[in-house]
C-alpha cells in the first residue's frame, strides 16, 4: 500500500498550494492598502517612467529605462557588443546617477553587471518603498498571486509525478491500477481547476504591481504613441523587446561567445 503514502503527499502538495492561492486572491480583492493614508489618491495620479518600469518589471526594468533614455540622448553609448560607455557623467536624476555609478570610475563596463548593480541601489529601493507606501506595489516578501500560481503549477507537476510513480510500482498494489490513477486524478483536477479559475479571475499575475498599480499600467498602454516619452513608456511596460533599433536592442541581448582554442 505504498501508493497510499504517495497519495497523501499528492494531496498535501495540492491542498497547501491551492490554499495559498486562495489566500493570495482574497488579499488581492481586498481594498488596496487600507492602512496606507496615500492609497485613496494613488489610483488618480499619473505614473512616472521609473514607476511604470518598476511596476511592470521590477528593479531591473528601472535600470533598463534609465540606460535606454540616456542612450537616446547620446549621454551614454550602448554598443551592440554589450558595453556601456559614459559620454556625459552628469545624471539628470538619482536613478541616472546610480547607473553612472554602477558603470564605475573608468566610464565603461559590461551592460549586464551595470543593470544588476543599478537595480540594487538605494535610489531604486526608495522608489519601491514609495510605490508600496502609495498602495501601487506589492510589499517585498508578501504572498502574491504570481508566486502562489507558481506553487500550484509545481504542485500539479508533483502530483503527476507521484501518480506516475504509483502506477509504475512493481508487484500487486492490492488495488486495481485504474482506481489508483483515479485517486491521483482528484488532486490533479484540483490544481488544474485552481489554475484555470485564477487565469480568469485574477489574471494578470504581477509580482510587483498591486491591483491599483495594474490599473494605472493599463491606462498607460491606452495612451497614444509617437513621441519620445511614448517610446520610453513602451520600454518601461514591455521591456527591451519594445526597442525598435536593432543595434540598441542588441546591446541588451548580447552574450559573450565562449573562447575557442
Amino acid at each position: 500500500m505504498f501508493w497510499v503514502l504517495l497519495l497523501f503527499l499528492a494531496w498535501a502538495f495540492a491542498g497547501t498550494a491551492c490554499a495559498r492561492l486562495c489566500l493570495a486572491a482574497v488579499r488581492t480583492d481586498a481594498p488596496d492598502a487600507p492602512d496606507v493614508p496615500d492609497a485613496p489618491w494613488a489610483g488618480e495620479r499619473d505614473l512616472t517612467l521609473y514607476e511604470a518600469a518598476f511596476l511592470s518589471g521590477g528593479p531591473a526594468r528601472v535600470a533598463d529605462v534609465a540606460l535606454v533614455s540616456m542612450a537616446r540622448q547620446r549621454r551614454l553609448l550602448l554598443a551592440h557588443t554589450g558595453w556601456a560607455t559614459v559620454v556625459d557623467p552628469r545624471g539628470h536624476d538619482e536613478i541616472e546617477q546610480s547607473v553612472i555609478g554602477a558603470i564605475g570610475p573608468g566610464g565603461q563596463s559590461r551592460i549586464a553587471p551595470v543593470r544588476t548593480r543599478a537595480a540594487g541601489t538605494e535610489a531604486v529601493r526608495r522608489l519601491a518603498d514609495g510605490l508600496v507606501h502609495a498602495g501601487l506595489a506589492v510589499p517585498e516578501g508578501s504572498g502574491t498571486v504570481a508566486s502562489a500560481v507558481r506553487q500550484v503549477r509545481a504542485a500539479a507537476l508533483a502530483v503527476a509525478a507521484l501518480g506516475t510513480t504509483a502506477l509504475l510500482l512493481p508487484g500487486d498494489t492490492g488495488t486495481p491500477r485504474p482506481l489508483v490513477g483515479a485517486w491521483f486524478a482528484l488532486p490533479l483536477i484540483l490544481t488544474l481547476s485552481s489554475l484555470a479559475i485564477a487565469r480568469f479571475e485574477v489574471h494578470p499575475y504581477s509580482p510587483w504591481a498591486s491591483p491599483a498599480g495594474q490599473r494605472l499600467l493599463r491606462a498607460l498602454t491606452g495612451k497614444p504613441a509617437g513621441d519620445e516619452r511614448s517610446f520610453l513608456t513602451s520600454v518601461a511596460v514591455r521591456g527591451v523587446r519594445a526597442i525598435g533599433e536593432p543595434e540598441l536592442r542588441a546591446a541588451f541581448t548580447h552574450r559573450d561567445q565562449p573562447l575557442r582554442e
